[in-house]
């Protein structure tokens, strides 16, 4: 079996660190093998300040013995907590070999640690984030990207932000029967594809408190959100809603479904963290391969320390694992 792929990340943040310590501890959290797409001679320097006794080799190292390292050469400087344009190149271009090796099947599924975006501005990068980025990467010659889906996940509770980093303001004339559909789609196939469930339930939030009340408290649940979701049911998904979103995450409603639709992105993590703050995965969905993620950012008062929780880091790792090994 391929291994997985895991890029580097920002390497003034915690990536790099939880890269190394969860390598080093292999063996007692059987770790599946994987290859890490970063710049070798940094990931060298950051293991000595860590304390870390690893040997670095090829693609082809023995996973037991060795951590593979694909390199990507640049300027890397190891100084935690303080972000430079200088290592950017590097940052992308891991990201984008990581991307070629997993769609050619080199690698069975892409883990990515944290970027840090404005630096990566700083060093030309022209993508809203990392899942844009991510999207152009898997595109065919010829055809747009397609829409990416982020979910985050834990255990069996899974909840999926409709719109993602926008202006609140903004999210009402974002919410569209044409995104419900497409987004609810391609969480349904992949629920099927990715996860192994035949027959997937997809609870849907409303917008507003107590999901409109009939249209007087707003009128998208009822103009938008309640047709879209009988244009889902008439297609075969087992879609419901929309529901109050104070009601649908209570726990004991949340796990009648397989997956939470919500309509903004805090309506969406603030439950999911609430429950799983340090254990989240955020999986995107929607691609032609696997892409799990750590549910944080890079951490630059923890980078190089040695004291950051590695938890969402091996869950993301262990997602990808199950996501890649589903027949």
């Amino acid at each position: 079996m391929a291994p997985l792929a895991i890029s580097m990340g920002e390497p003034s943040g915690i990536g790099p660190d939880l890269i190394l310590k969860l390598y080093s501890q292999r063996a007692e959290l059987k770790l599946p093998p994987f290859v890490v797409y970063g710049n070798a001679a940094f990931l060298a320097a950051r293991a000595v300040r860590l304390g870390i006794a690893v040997t670095l080799g090829g693609t082809d190292a023995d996973f037991a013995t060795t951590l593979p390292v694909r390199d990507v050469e640049g300027m890397v400087p190891d100084n935690p907590g303080t972000p430079t344009p200088l290592s950017g190149h590097v940052v992308m271009e891991a990201i984008s070999a990581a991307v070629a090796d997993t769609l050619r099947g080199a690698c069975r599924g892409l883990v990515t640690a944290p970027i840090h975006k404005g630096v990566l501005y700083s060093a030309g990068f022209k993508y809203p984030g990392h899942t844009e980025y991510l999207a152009a990467l898997c595109a065919t010659p010829g055809n747009a990207p397609r829409l990416p889906v982020m979910m985050l996940a834990h255990e069996e509770l899974r909840t999926v932000p409709l719109t993602i980093h926008v202006p609140l303001h903004e999210v009402p004339g974002l919410v569209t029967t044409d995104l419900i559909l497409k987004t609810t789609r391609i969480v349904a196939h992949d629920l099927r594809a990715r996860f192994g469930i035949a027959e997937p339930r997809i609870g849907i939030a409303g917008l507003n408190p107590h999901a409109g009340e009939g249209g007087t408290i707003g009128r998208q649940e009822v103009e938008i959100i309640a047709p879209a979701v009988a244009a889902l049911v008439h297609e075969g998904i087992r879609a419901e809603g929309p529901f109050p979103a104070d009601t649908l995450f209570f726990p004991a409603h949340w796990r009648e479904y397989d997956a939470v639709i919500a309509m903004y992105h805090d309506q969406a993590l603030i439950p999911i963290k609430t429950v799983a703050f340090d254990e989240a995965v955020n999986v995107t969905l929607g691609l032609p391969i696997v892409r799990t993620s750590p549910d944080h950012g890079t951490a630059f008062d923890l980078a190089g320390t040695g004291k950051g929780s590695q938890s969402s880091f091996l869950a993301a790792i262990r997602l990808a694992d199950r996501m890649t090994s589903h027949p």
